[in-house]
Parts: C-alpha cells; structure tokens; sequence
C-alpha cells in the first residue's frame, strides 16, 4: 500500500568517536526514505532551499522507489542545516550548530498525487506542522509520528493535541520519561495511550526498543553490531523500515513480514523487527552510505540472524 513520509532533508555535519563528516546529506525523511524503500514505494515531502547539492538529490534518485515528486526546491532559500557532536557512548550527543533555513518557512505542499496515501509517517518537525499534514491525507489507515525533546518543552500543548490524531508515537526513553514524568518506560507507556495513541515505541538505543500496545508489550533488543560509525538517523531509519514493512508486507521475499491489521500487536511487533535490523546497517557508515550499498543478500542475512538471536 502506499506509504508518505513527511520530514525535513538537511546537511550534516557530524562528529563521532570514529571520525567526522562535513556537509553531508542527512535530515529525517531523508533517513526515514531510504530505509522504508527498501520494502516498496515511499512519497516524500519536504523542502530544500537552492543551495541543495544537485549531488544529494542523486543520492536520493539512487532509491529508485522514493517518489520526489513532493520535494519542493525553494529559489533564494537555504536548506536546513546540523551540526552535532557524539561522545564517547555515542548514546548522548550535543549540537554544535542549527540553521533552520526552509524550516522556518511555509510548509512544503502534498502533492495531489500523494493525498491517497494510505500509510503515513510524521517525522520529527513542529507538532504544529505534523498536525496540518493530517488533514492532507484523507484515506491515511495508519498514522504514526515522531516527536523529540524540543517539542516536548516548547509545544506541549500541540504535541498534545497531535497524540489524539495519531495511531502511533515514536520516542526515546528520555523523551518519554520528560513527557510524562513517568521514569518508568512502561509507565510513561501506558501514560502515552491514554492519551490517544494505539501503540508507542519508546527506543533505547544500543538496549533496543519497547513497544506498549494497546494489547500487549514488547521488548525487542537491538542487534549487537561492532561497526559503529555514525548513529545519526538511526532512529529514522528504525522507523523507515518499520513503516515500509508495515505499508509493504509483501514487498520484501527474502523474509517473514505482517499481515492483515497493520496497527495490530502482531503487526508492529513484527515490524520492529525490520527496523531493528536496517538500523543496525544504518549505523555502520556516516549519511545513507551504507543504506546506499546494501544487497538484499545482506538484509535477508542479518535479519535471520536476529530472528535467530531473539529465540528461545
């Protein structure tokens, strides 16, 4: 089924323990798209300011199931930009620099084409914004949104207001814990579903992910990979996968993917699983290079392998 992402496209600059990069390609639906196109089509809306490298929008093509057509390139414009900075757990980060550039204007439109959609993913921005793309999207069956910090101080009341639309959130640990002044994960969970949500994924990095549902909880560990290079949109690329396998339960053979009820307890469960497992290649390279690169071979691999690691 179809599947439409709305999340911002940046220029990174990042620096880890293993290294750095400057001005690369990055920004949460830019993450979230690669990912998710590994299992089938996914429409992406955004914006860019001139000053986009007419190298990332290859980038970009090179994911032949990414529909760019609702990538709005703005003239007299600058594209968003990051800088961060990860310590030495590469867990924590701090922001070296923001510059909001499209950020800061008008949202990017849908494009007519893409209104029938019927998966969509909220990618982090203003609740504000995620909250005006709904309405925008009239047959949408599963709607899922990401949230941070940031919005949590400074737009409670849209975030809010956002949680009665939705039928998912994704958050990390911190981030639910600051929502709810609950500490405990489930708690903060379950404070979250009353609140409107049918499930939350509340992720905990290296420790993995923790899904509470309305019908039930799951944890779900990451995979132990040793090539930690870059752990920028790991998150977006979880959720990508997840969402692509959930819009796409049969978009990739080489393994076992939901059917029937997409927002059901077996459904995201099982979804989680794929997403666990792109990340874990996500993380391995800075930008989408390693995404880029991925065979299916490999994918099929490391998903048996976790399937494998995860039974008793």
């Amino acid at each position: 089924m179809t599947l439409a992402v709305t999340g911002t496209i940046g220029i990174d600059t990042v620096r880890t323990p293993s290294g750095g990069a400057d001005r690369i390609l990055g920004g949460s639906g830019t993450y979230f798209s690669a990912a998710a196109s590994l299992y089938g089509p996914v429409r992406l809306v955004a914006a860019v300011g001139d000053d986009f490298p007419a190298a990332f929008r290859g980038v970009l093509e090179h994911f032949k199931p990414i529909d760019l057509a609702g990538l709005e390139t703005r003239p007299g414009s600058k594209t968003f930009a990051w800088g961060g900075k990860y310590l030495a757990d590469m867990n924590s980060r701090e922001t070296l620099f923001t510059e909001l550039g499209v950020l800061a204007e008008a949202p990017p439109k849908v494009p007519v084409a893409f209104a029938d959609s019927r998966f969509l993913f909220l990618a982090n921005t203003h609740p504000a914004v995620q909250l005006g793309f709904i309405d925008q999207f009239p047959h949408r069956t599963l709607t899922v949104a990401d949230t941070m910090d940031l919005w949590i101080n400074t737009a409670k009341t849209e975030l809010t207001r956002l949680l009665g639309r939705v039928d998912g959130l994704v958050l990390n640990y911190d981030e639910a814990e600051l929502f709810t002044g609950k500490r405990n994960p489930v708690t903060a969970g379950r404070h979250l579903l009353g609140m409107g949500p049918r499930f939350v994924v509340i992720k905990k990095g290296e420790h993995g992910a923790l899904l509470i549902h309305r019908d039930g909880i799951a944890a779900l560990p990451a995979f132990p990979t040793e090539d930690v290079v870059d752990p920028t949109g790991c998150g977006d690329s979880f959720a990508g996968g997840m969402m692509g396998c959930l819009a796409n339960p049969s978009g990739w053979h080489h393994v076992t993917s939901p059917a029937g009820d997409p927002g059901s307890f077996d459904s995201i469960r099982k979804a989680l699983v794929h997403g666990t497992v792109v990340a874990s290649f996500n993380i391995e390279a800075f930008s989408l290079d390693r995404l880029k690169a991925l065979k299916p071979a490999e994918l099929a691999t490391r998903y048996a392998k976790y399937v494998a690691m995860t039974s008793l």
